[in-house]
């Protein structure tokens, strides 16, 4: 017997990812949002009617439903042809996961307890988006917006039920956390970068985002100072000038890396001085450090170092993975439920089928009873009964085995109680 259409269009997930896959491999298979459309299209020609794509730095993967005519291999193959990659390569670093394992997948990515950074908040907008691209091609049907409206529900479940998504987790989030904690909306807040080292430049660009209203780079070498303030679109400053310049930065980010300190607790007294004492917050970016240890001693002077950063990032992190836990116990329940929805809503046009024809038996012994209530009940009930009578006399001459189901299945269906005699007879 064939299974319903319902549980025939299974859930559908193919994919690489962080773990399974090389970050070379994750660039070359990137769909660009221009692209996606073209993507699906192709999709859509080779029978899949449902599906969306969702690219991440962390992932590439098509979300889609099981057509049941090959529709894993259809999506791999298109995924390579875009890449321009190998089948076989591919398939060595890629995942396919159909039924409870697809939807477990689906919610953990939508929760973001499958990405590189647990609690990341940028892979849920990322889906949307991803969810938005799909249905403006004609991609998602009733199968797969069941299974992405359920994603964001558990989402949003997972983000108010757990603090996984609290506390930065990266040295520049840190910084920019530990900022807005001192001086509140960094909008209204000004910032100098001393030097062009990396870390300096990432922090710089953490805080921009954040919403930082000032940001100025200065550095010894005026030439390296240039492509720093062109690359953070901010403000450039003369090295000259960095006394007077300390004096109006609520933030200093040190990044010059010289071995050795090169602002000194003197430096940064003075500057407060002019400041008439408002609390600066110094970054130490630099190994060995640019700054003098002995800030720590200056009040209203915050001087925090890599160290520092590193050690609250990793506080962080552990309380996200501790999370981590009761936030998959969240998306372990709702797959259960799911996945029984699912089936449920397998049943319906059978049972709609069935309650069709009973309805027809019942008219047909109303029109042939001329309104006698009691032989259009006898009407009824013997037909109701005939095909049923008649399949498991059948199956009691042909097979005992099938008998055996079928009594089952009239007991389950119609909750009849086991015979006592049949009991009785069993226990002997």
């Amino acid at each position: 017997m064939s299974e319903p259409a319902g549980i025939r269009r299974r859930p559908l997930v193919v994919g690489a990812n962080h773990r399974t896959s090389s970050l070379g491999l994750r660039d070359r298979l990137f769909v660009e949002d221009a692209l996606v459309p073209t993507f699906l299209a192709g999709l859509r020609e080779r029978g899949i009617d449902q599906a969306l794509v969702l690219s991440t730095c962390d992932r590439v993967e098509v979300q889609s439903v099981d057509n049941g005519e090959g529709s894993a291999e259809i999506i791999l193959s298109a995924l390579a042809r875009h890449g321009g990659v190998a089948l076989e390569e591919l398939r060595t670093q890629s995942y396919t996961l159909s039924d409870a394992h697809a939807v477990d997948h689906v919610f953990r990515v939508a929760a973001s307890l499958d990405s590189l950074v647990i609690g990341e908040p940028q892979v849920l907008g990322q889906l949307k988006a991803a969810h938005r691209l799909a249905r403006d091609a004609g991609m998602t049907g009733a199968e797969l917006e069941a299974l992405v409206q359920a994603a964001f529900n558990v989402a949003k479940q997972v983000r108010t039920d757990t603090a996984v998504g609290e506390g930065p987790v990266s040295i520049a989030a840190v910084a920019v956390q530990v900022a807005g904690d001192l001086h509140g909306d960094l909008s209204e807040r000004r910032a100098l970068l001393i030097g062009a080292g990396e870390m300096g430049q990432l922090v710089g660009e953490h805080m921009l985002a954040a919403g930082l209203g000032y940001l100025a780079v200065t550095h010894p070498i005026e030439a390296r100072a240039d492509p720093l303030a062109r690359a953070l679109d901010c403000h450039r400053v003369t090295f000259d000038a960095l006394a007077e310049q300390m004096a109006e930065a609520d933030i200093v980010l040190a990044a010059l890396g010289r071995r050795e300190p090169v602002l000194a607790a003197d430096m940064i007294h003075a500057a407060l001085r002019k400041r008439r004492y408002r609390p600066v917050f110094v970054v130490d970016l630099a190994v060995p450090g640019d700054v003098d240890p002995a800030v720590n001693r200056i009040d209203d002077a915050f001087l925090y170092d890599i160290q520092d950063l590193e050690r609250l990032a990793t506080e962080s992190h552990a309380k996200r993975q501790s999370e981590a836990e009761a936030g998959r116990r969240i998306v372990a329940d709702a797959v259960a439920g799911f996945m029984a929805g699912r089936a449920a809503r397998a049943a319906v046009p059978a049972v709609t089928q069935f309650r069709a024809w009973a309805e027809g038996l019942r008219k047909q012994a109303l029109v042939e009873a001329s309104g006698d209530a009691e032989k259009a009940t006898r009407l009824l009930l013997g037909r109701l009964l005939h095909d049923p009578s008649v399949a498991m006399k059948k199956a009691a001459q042909d097979d005992g085995g099938e008998l055996i189901l079928l009594e089952q299945a009239l007991r389950r269906l119609f909750a009849l109680e086991p015979d006592l005699e049949d009991e009785k007879d069993d226990a002997k």
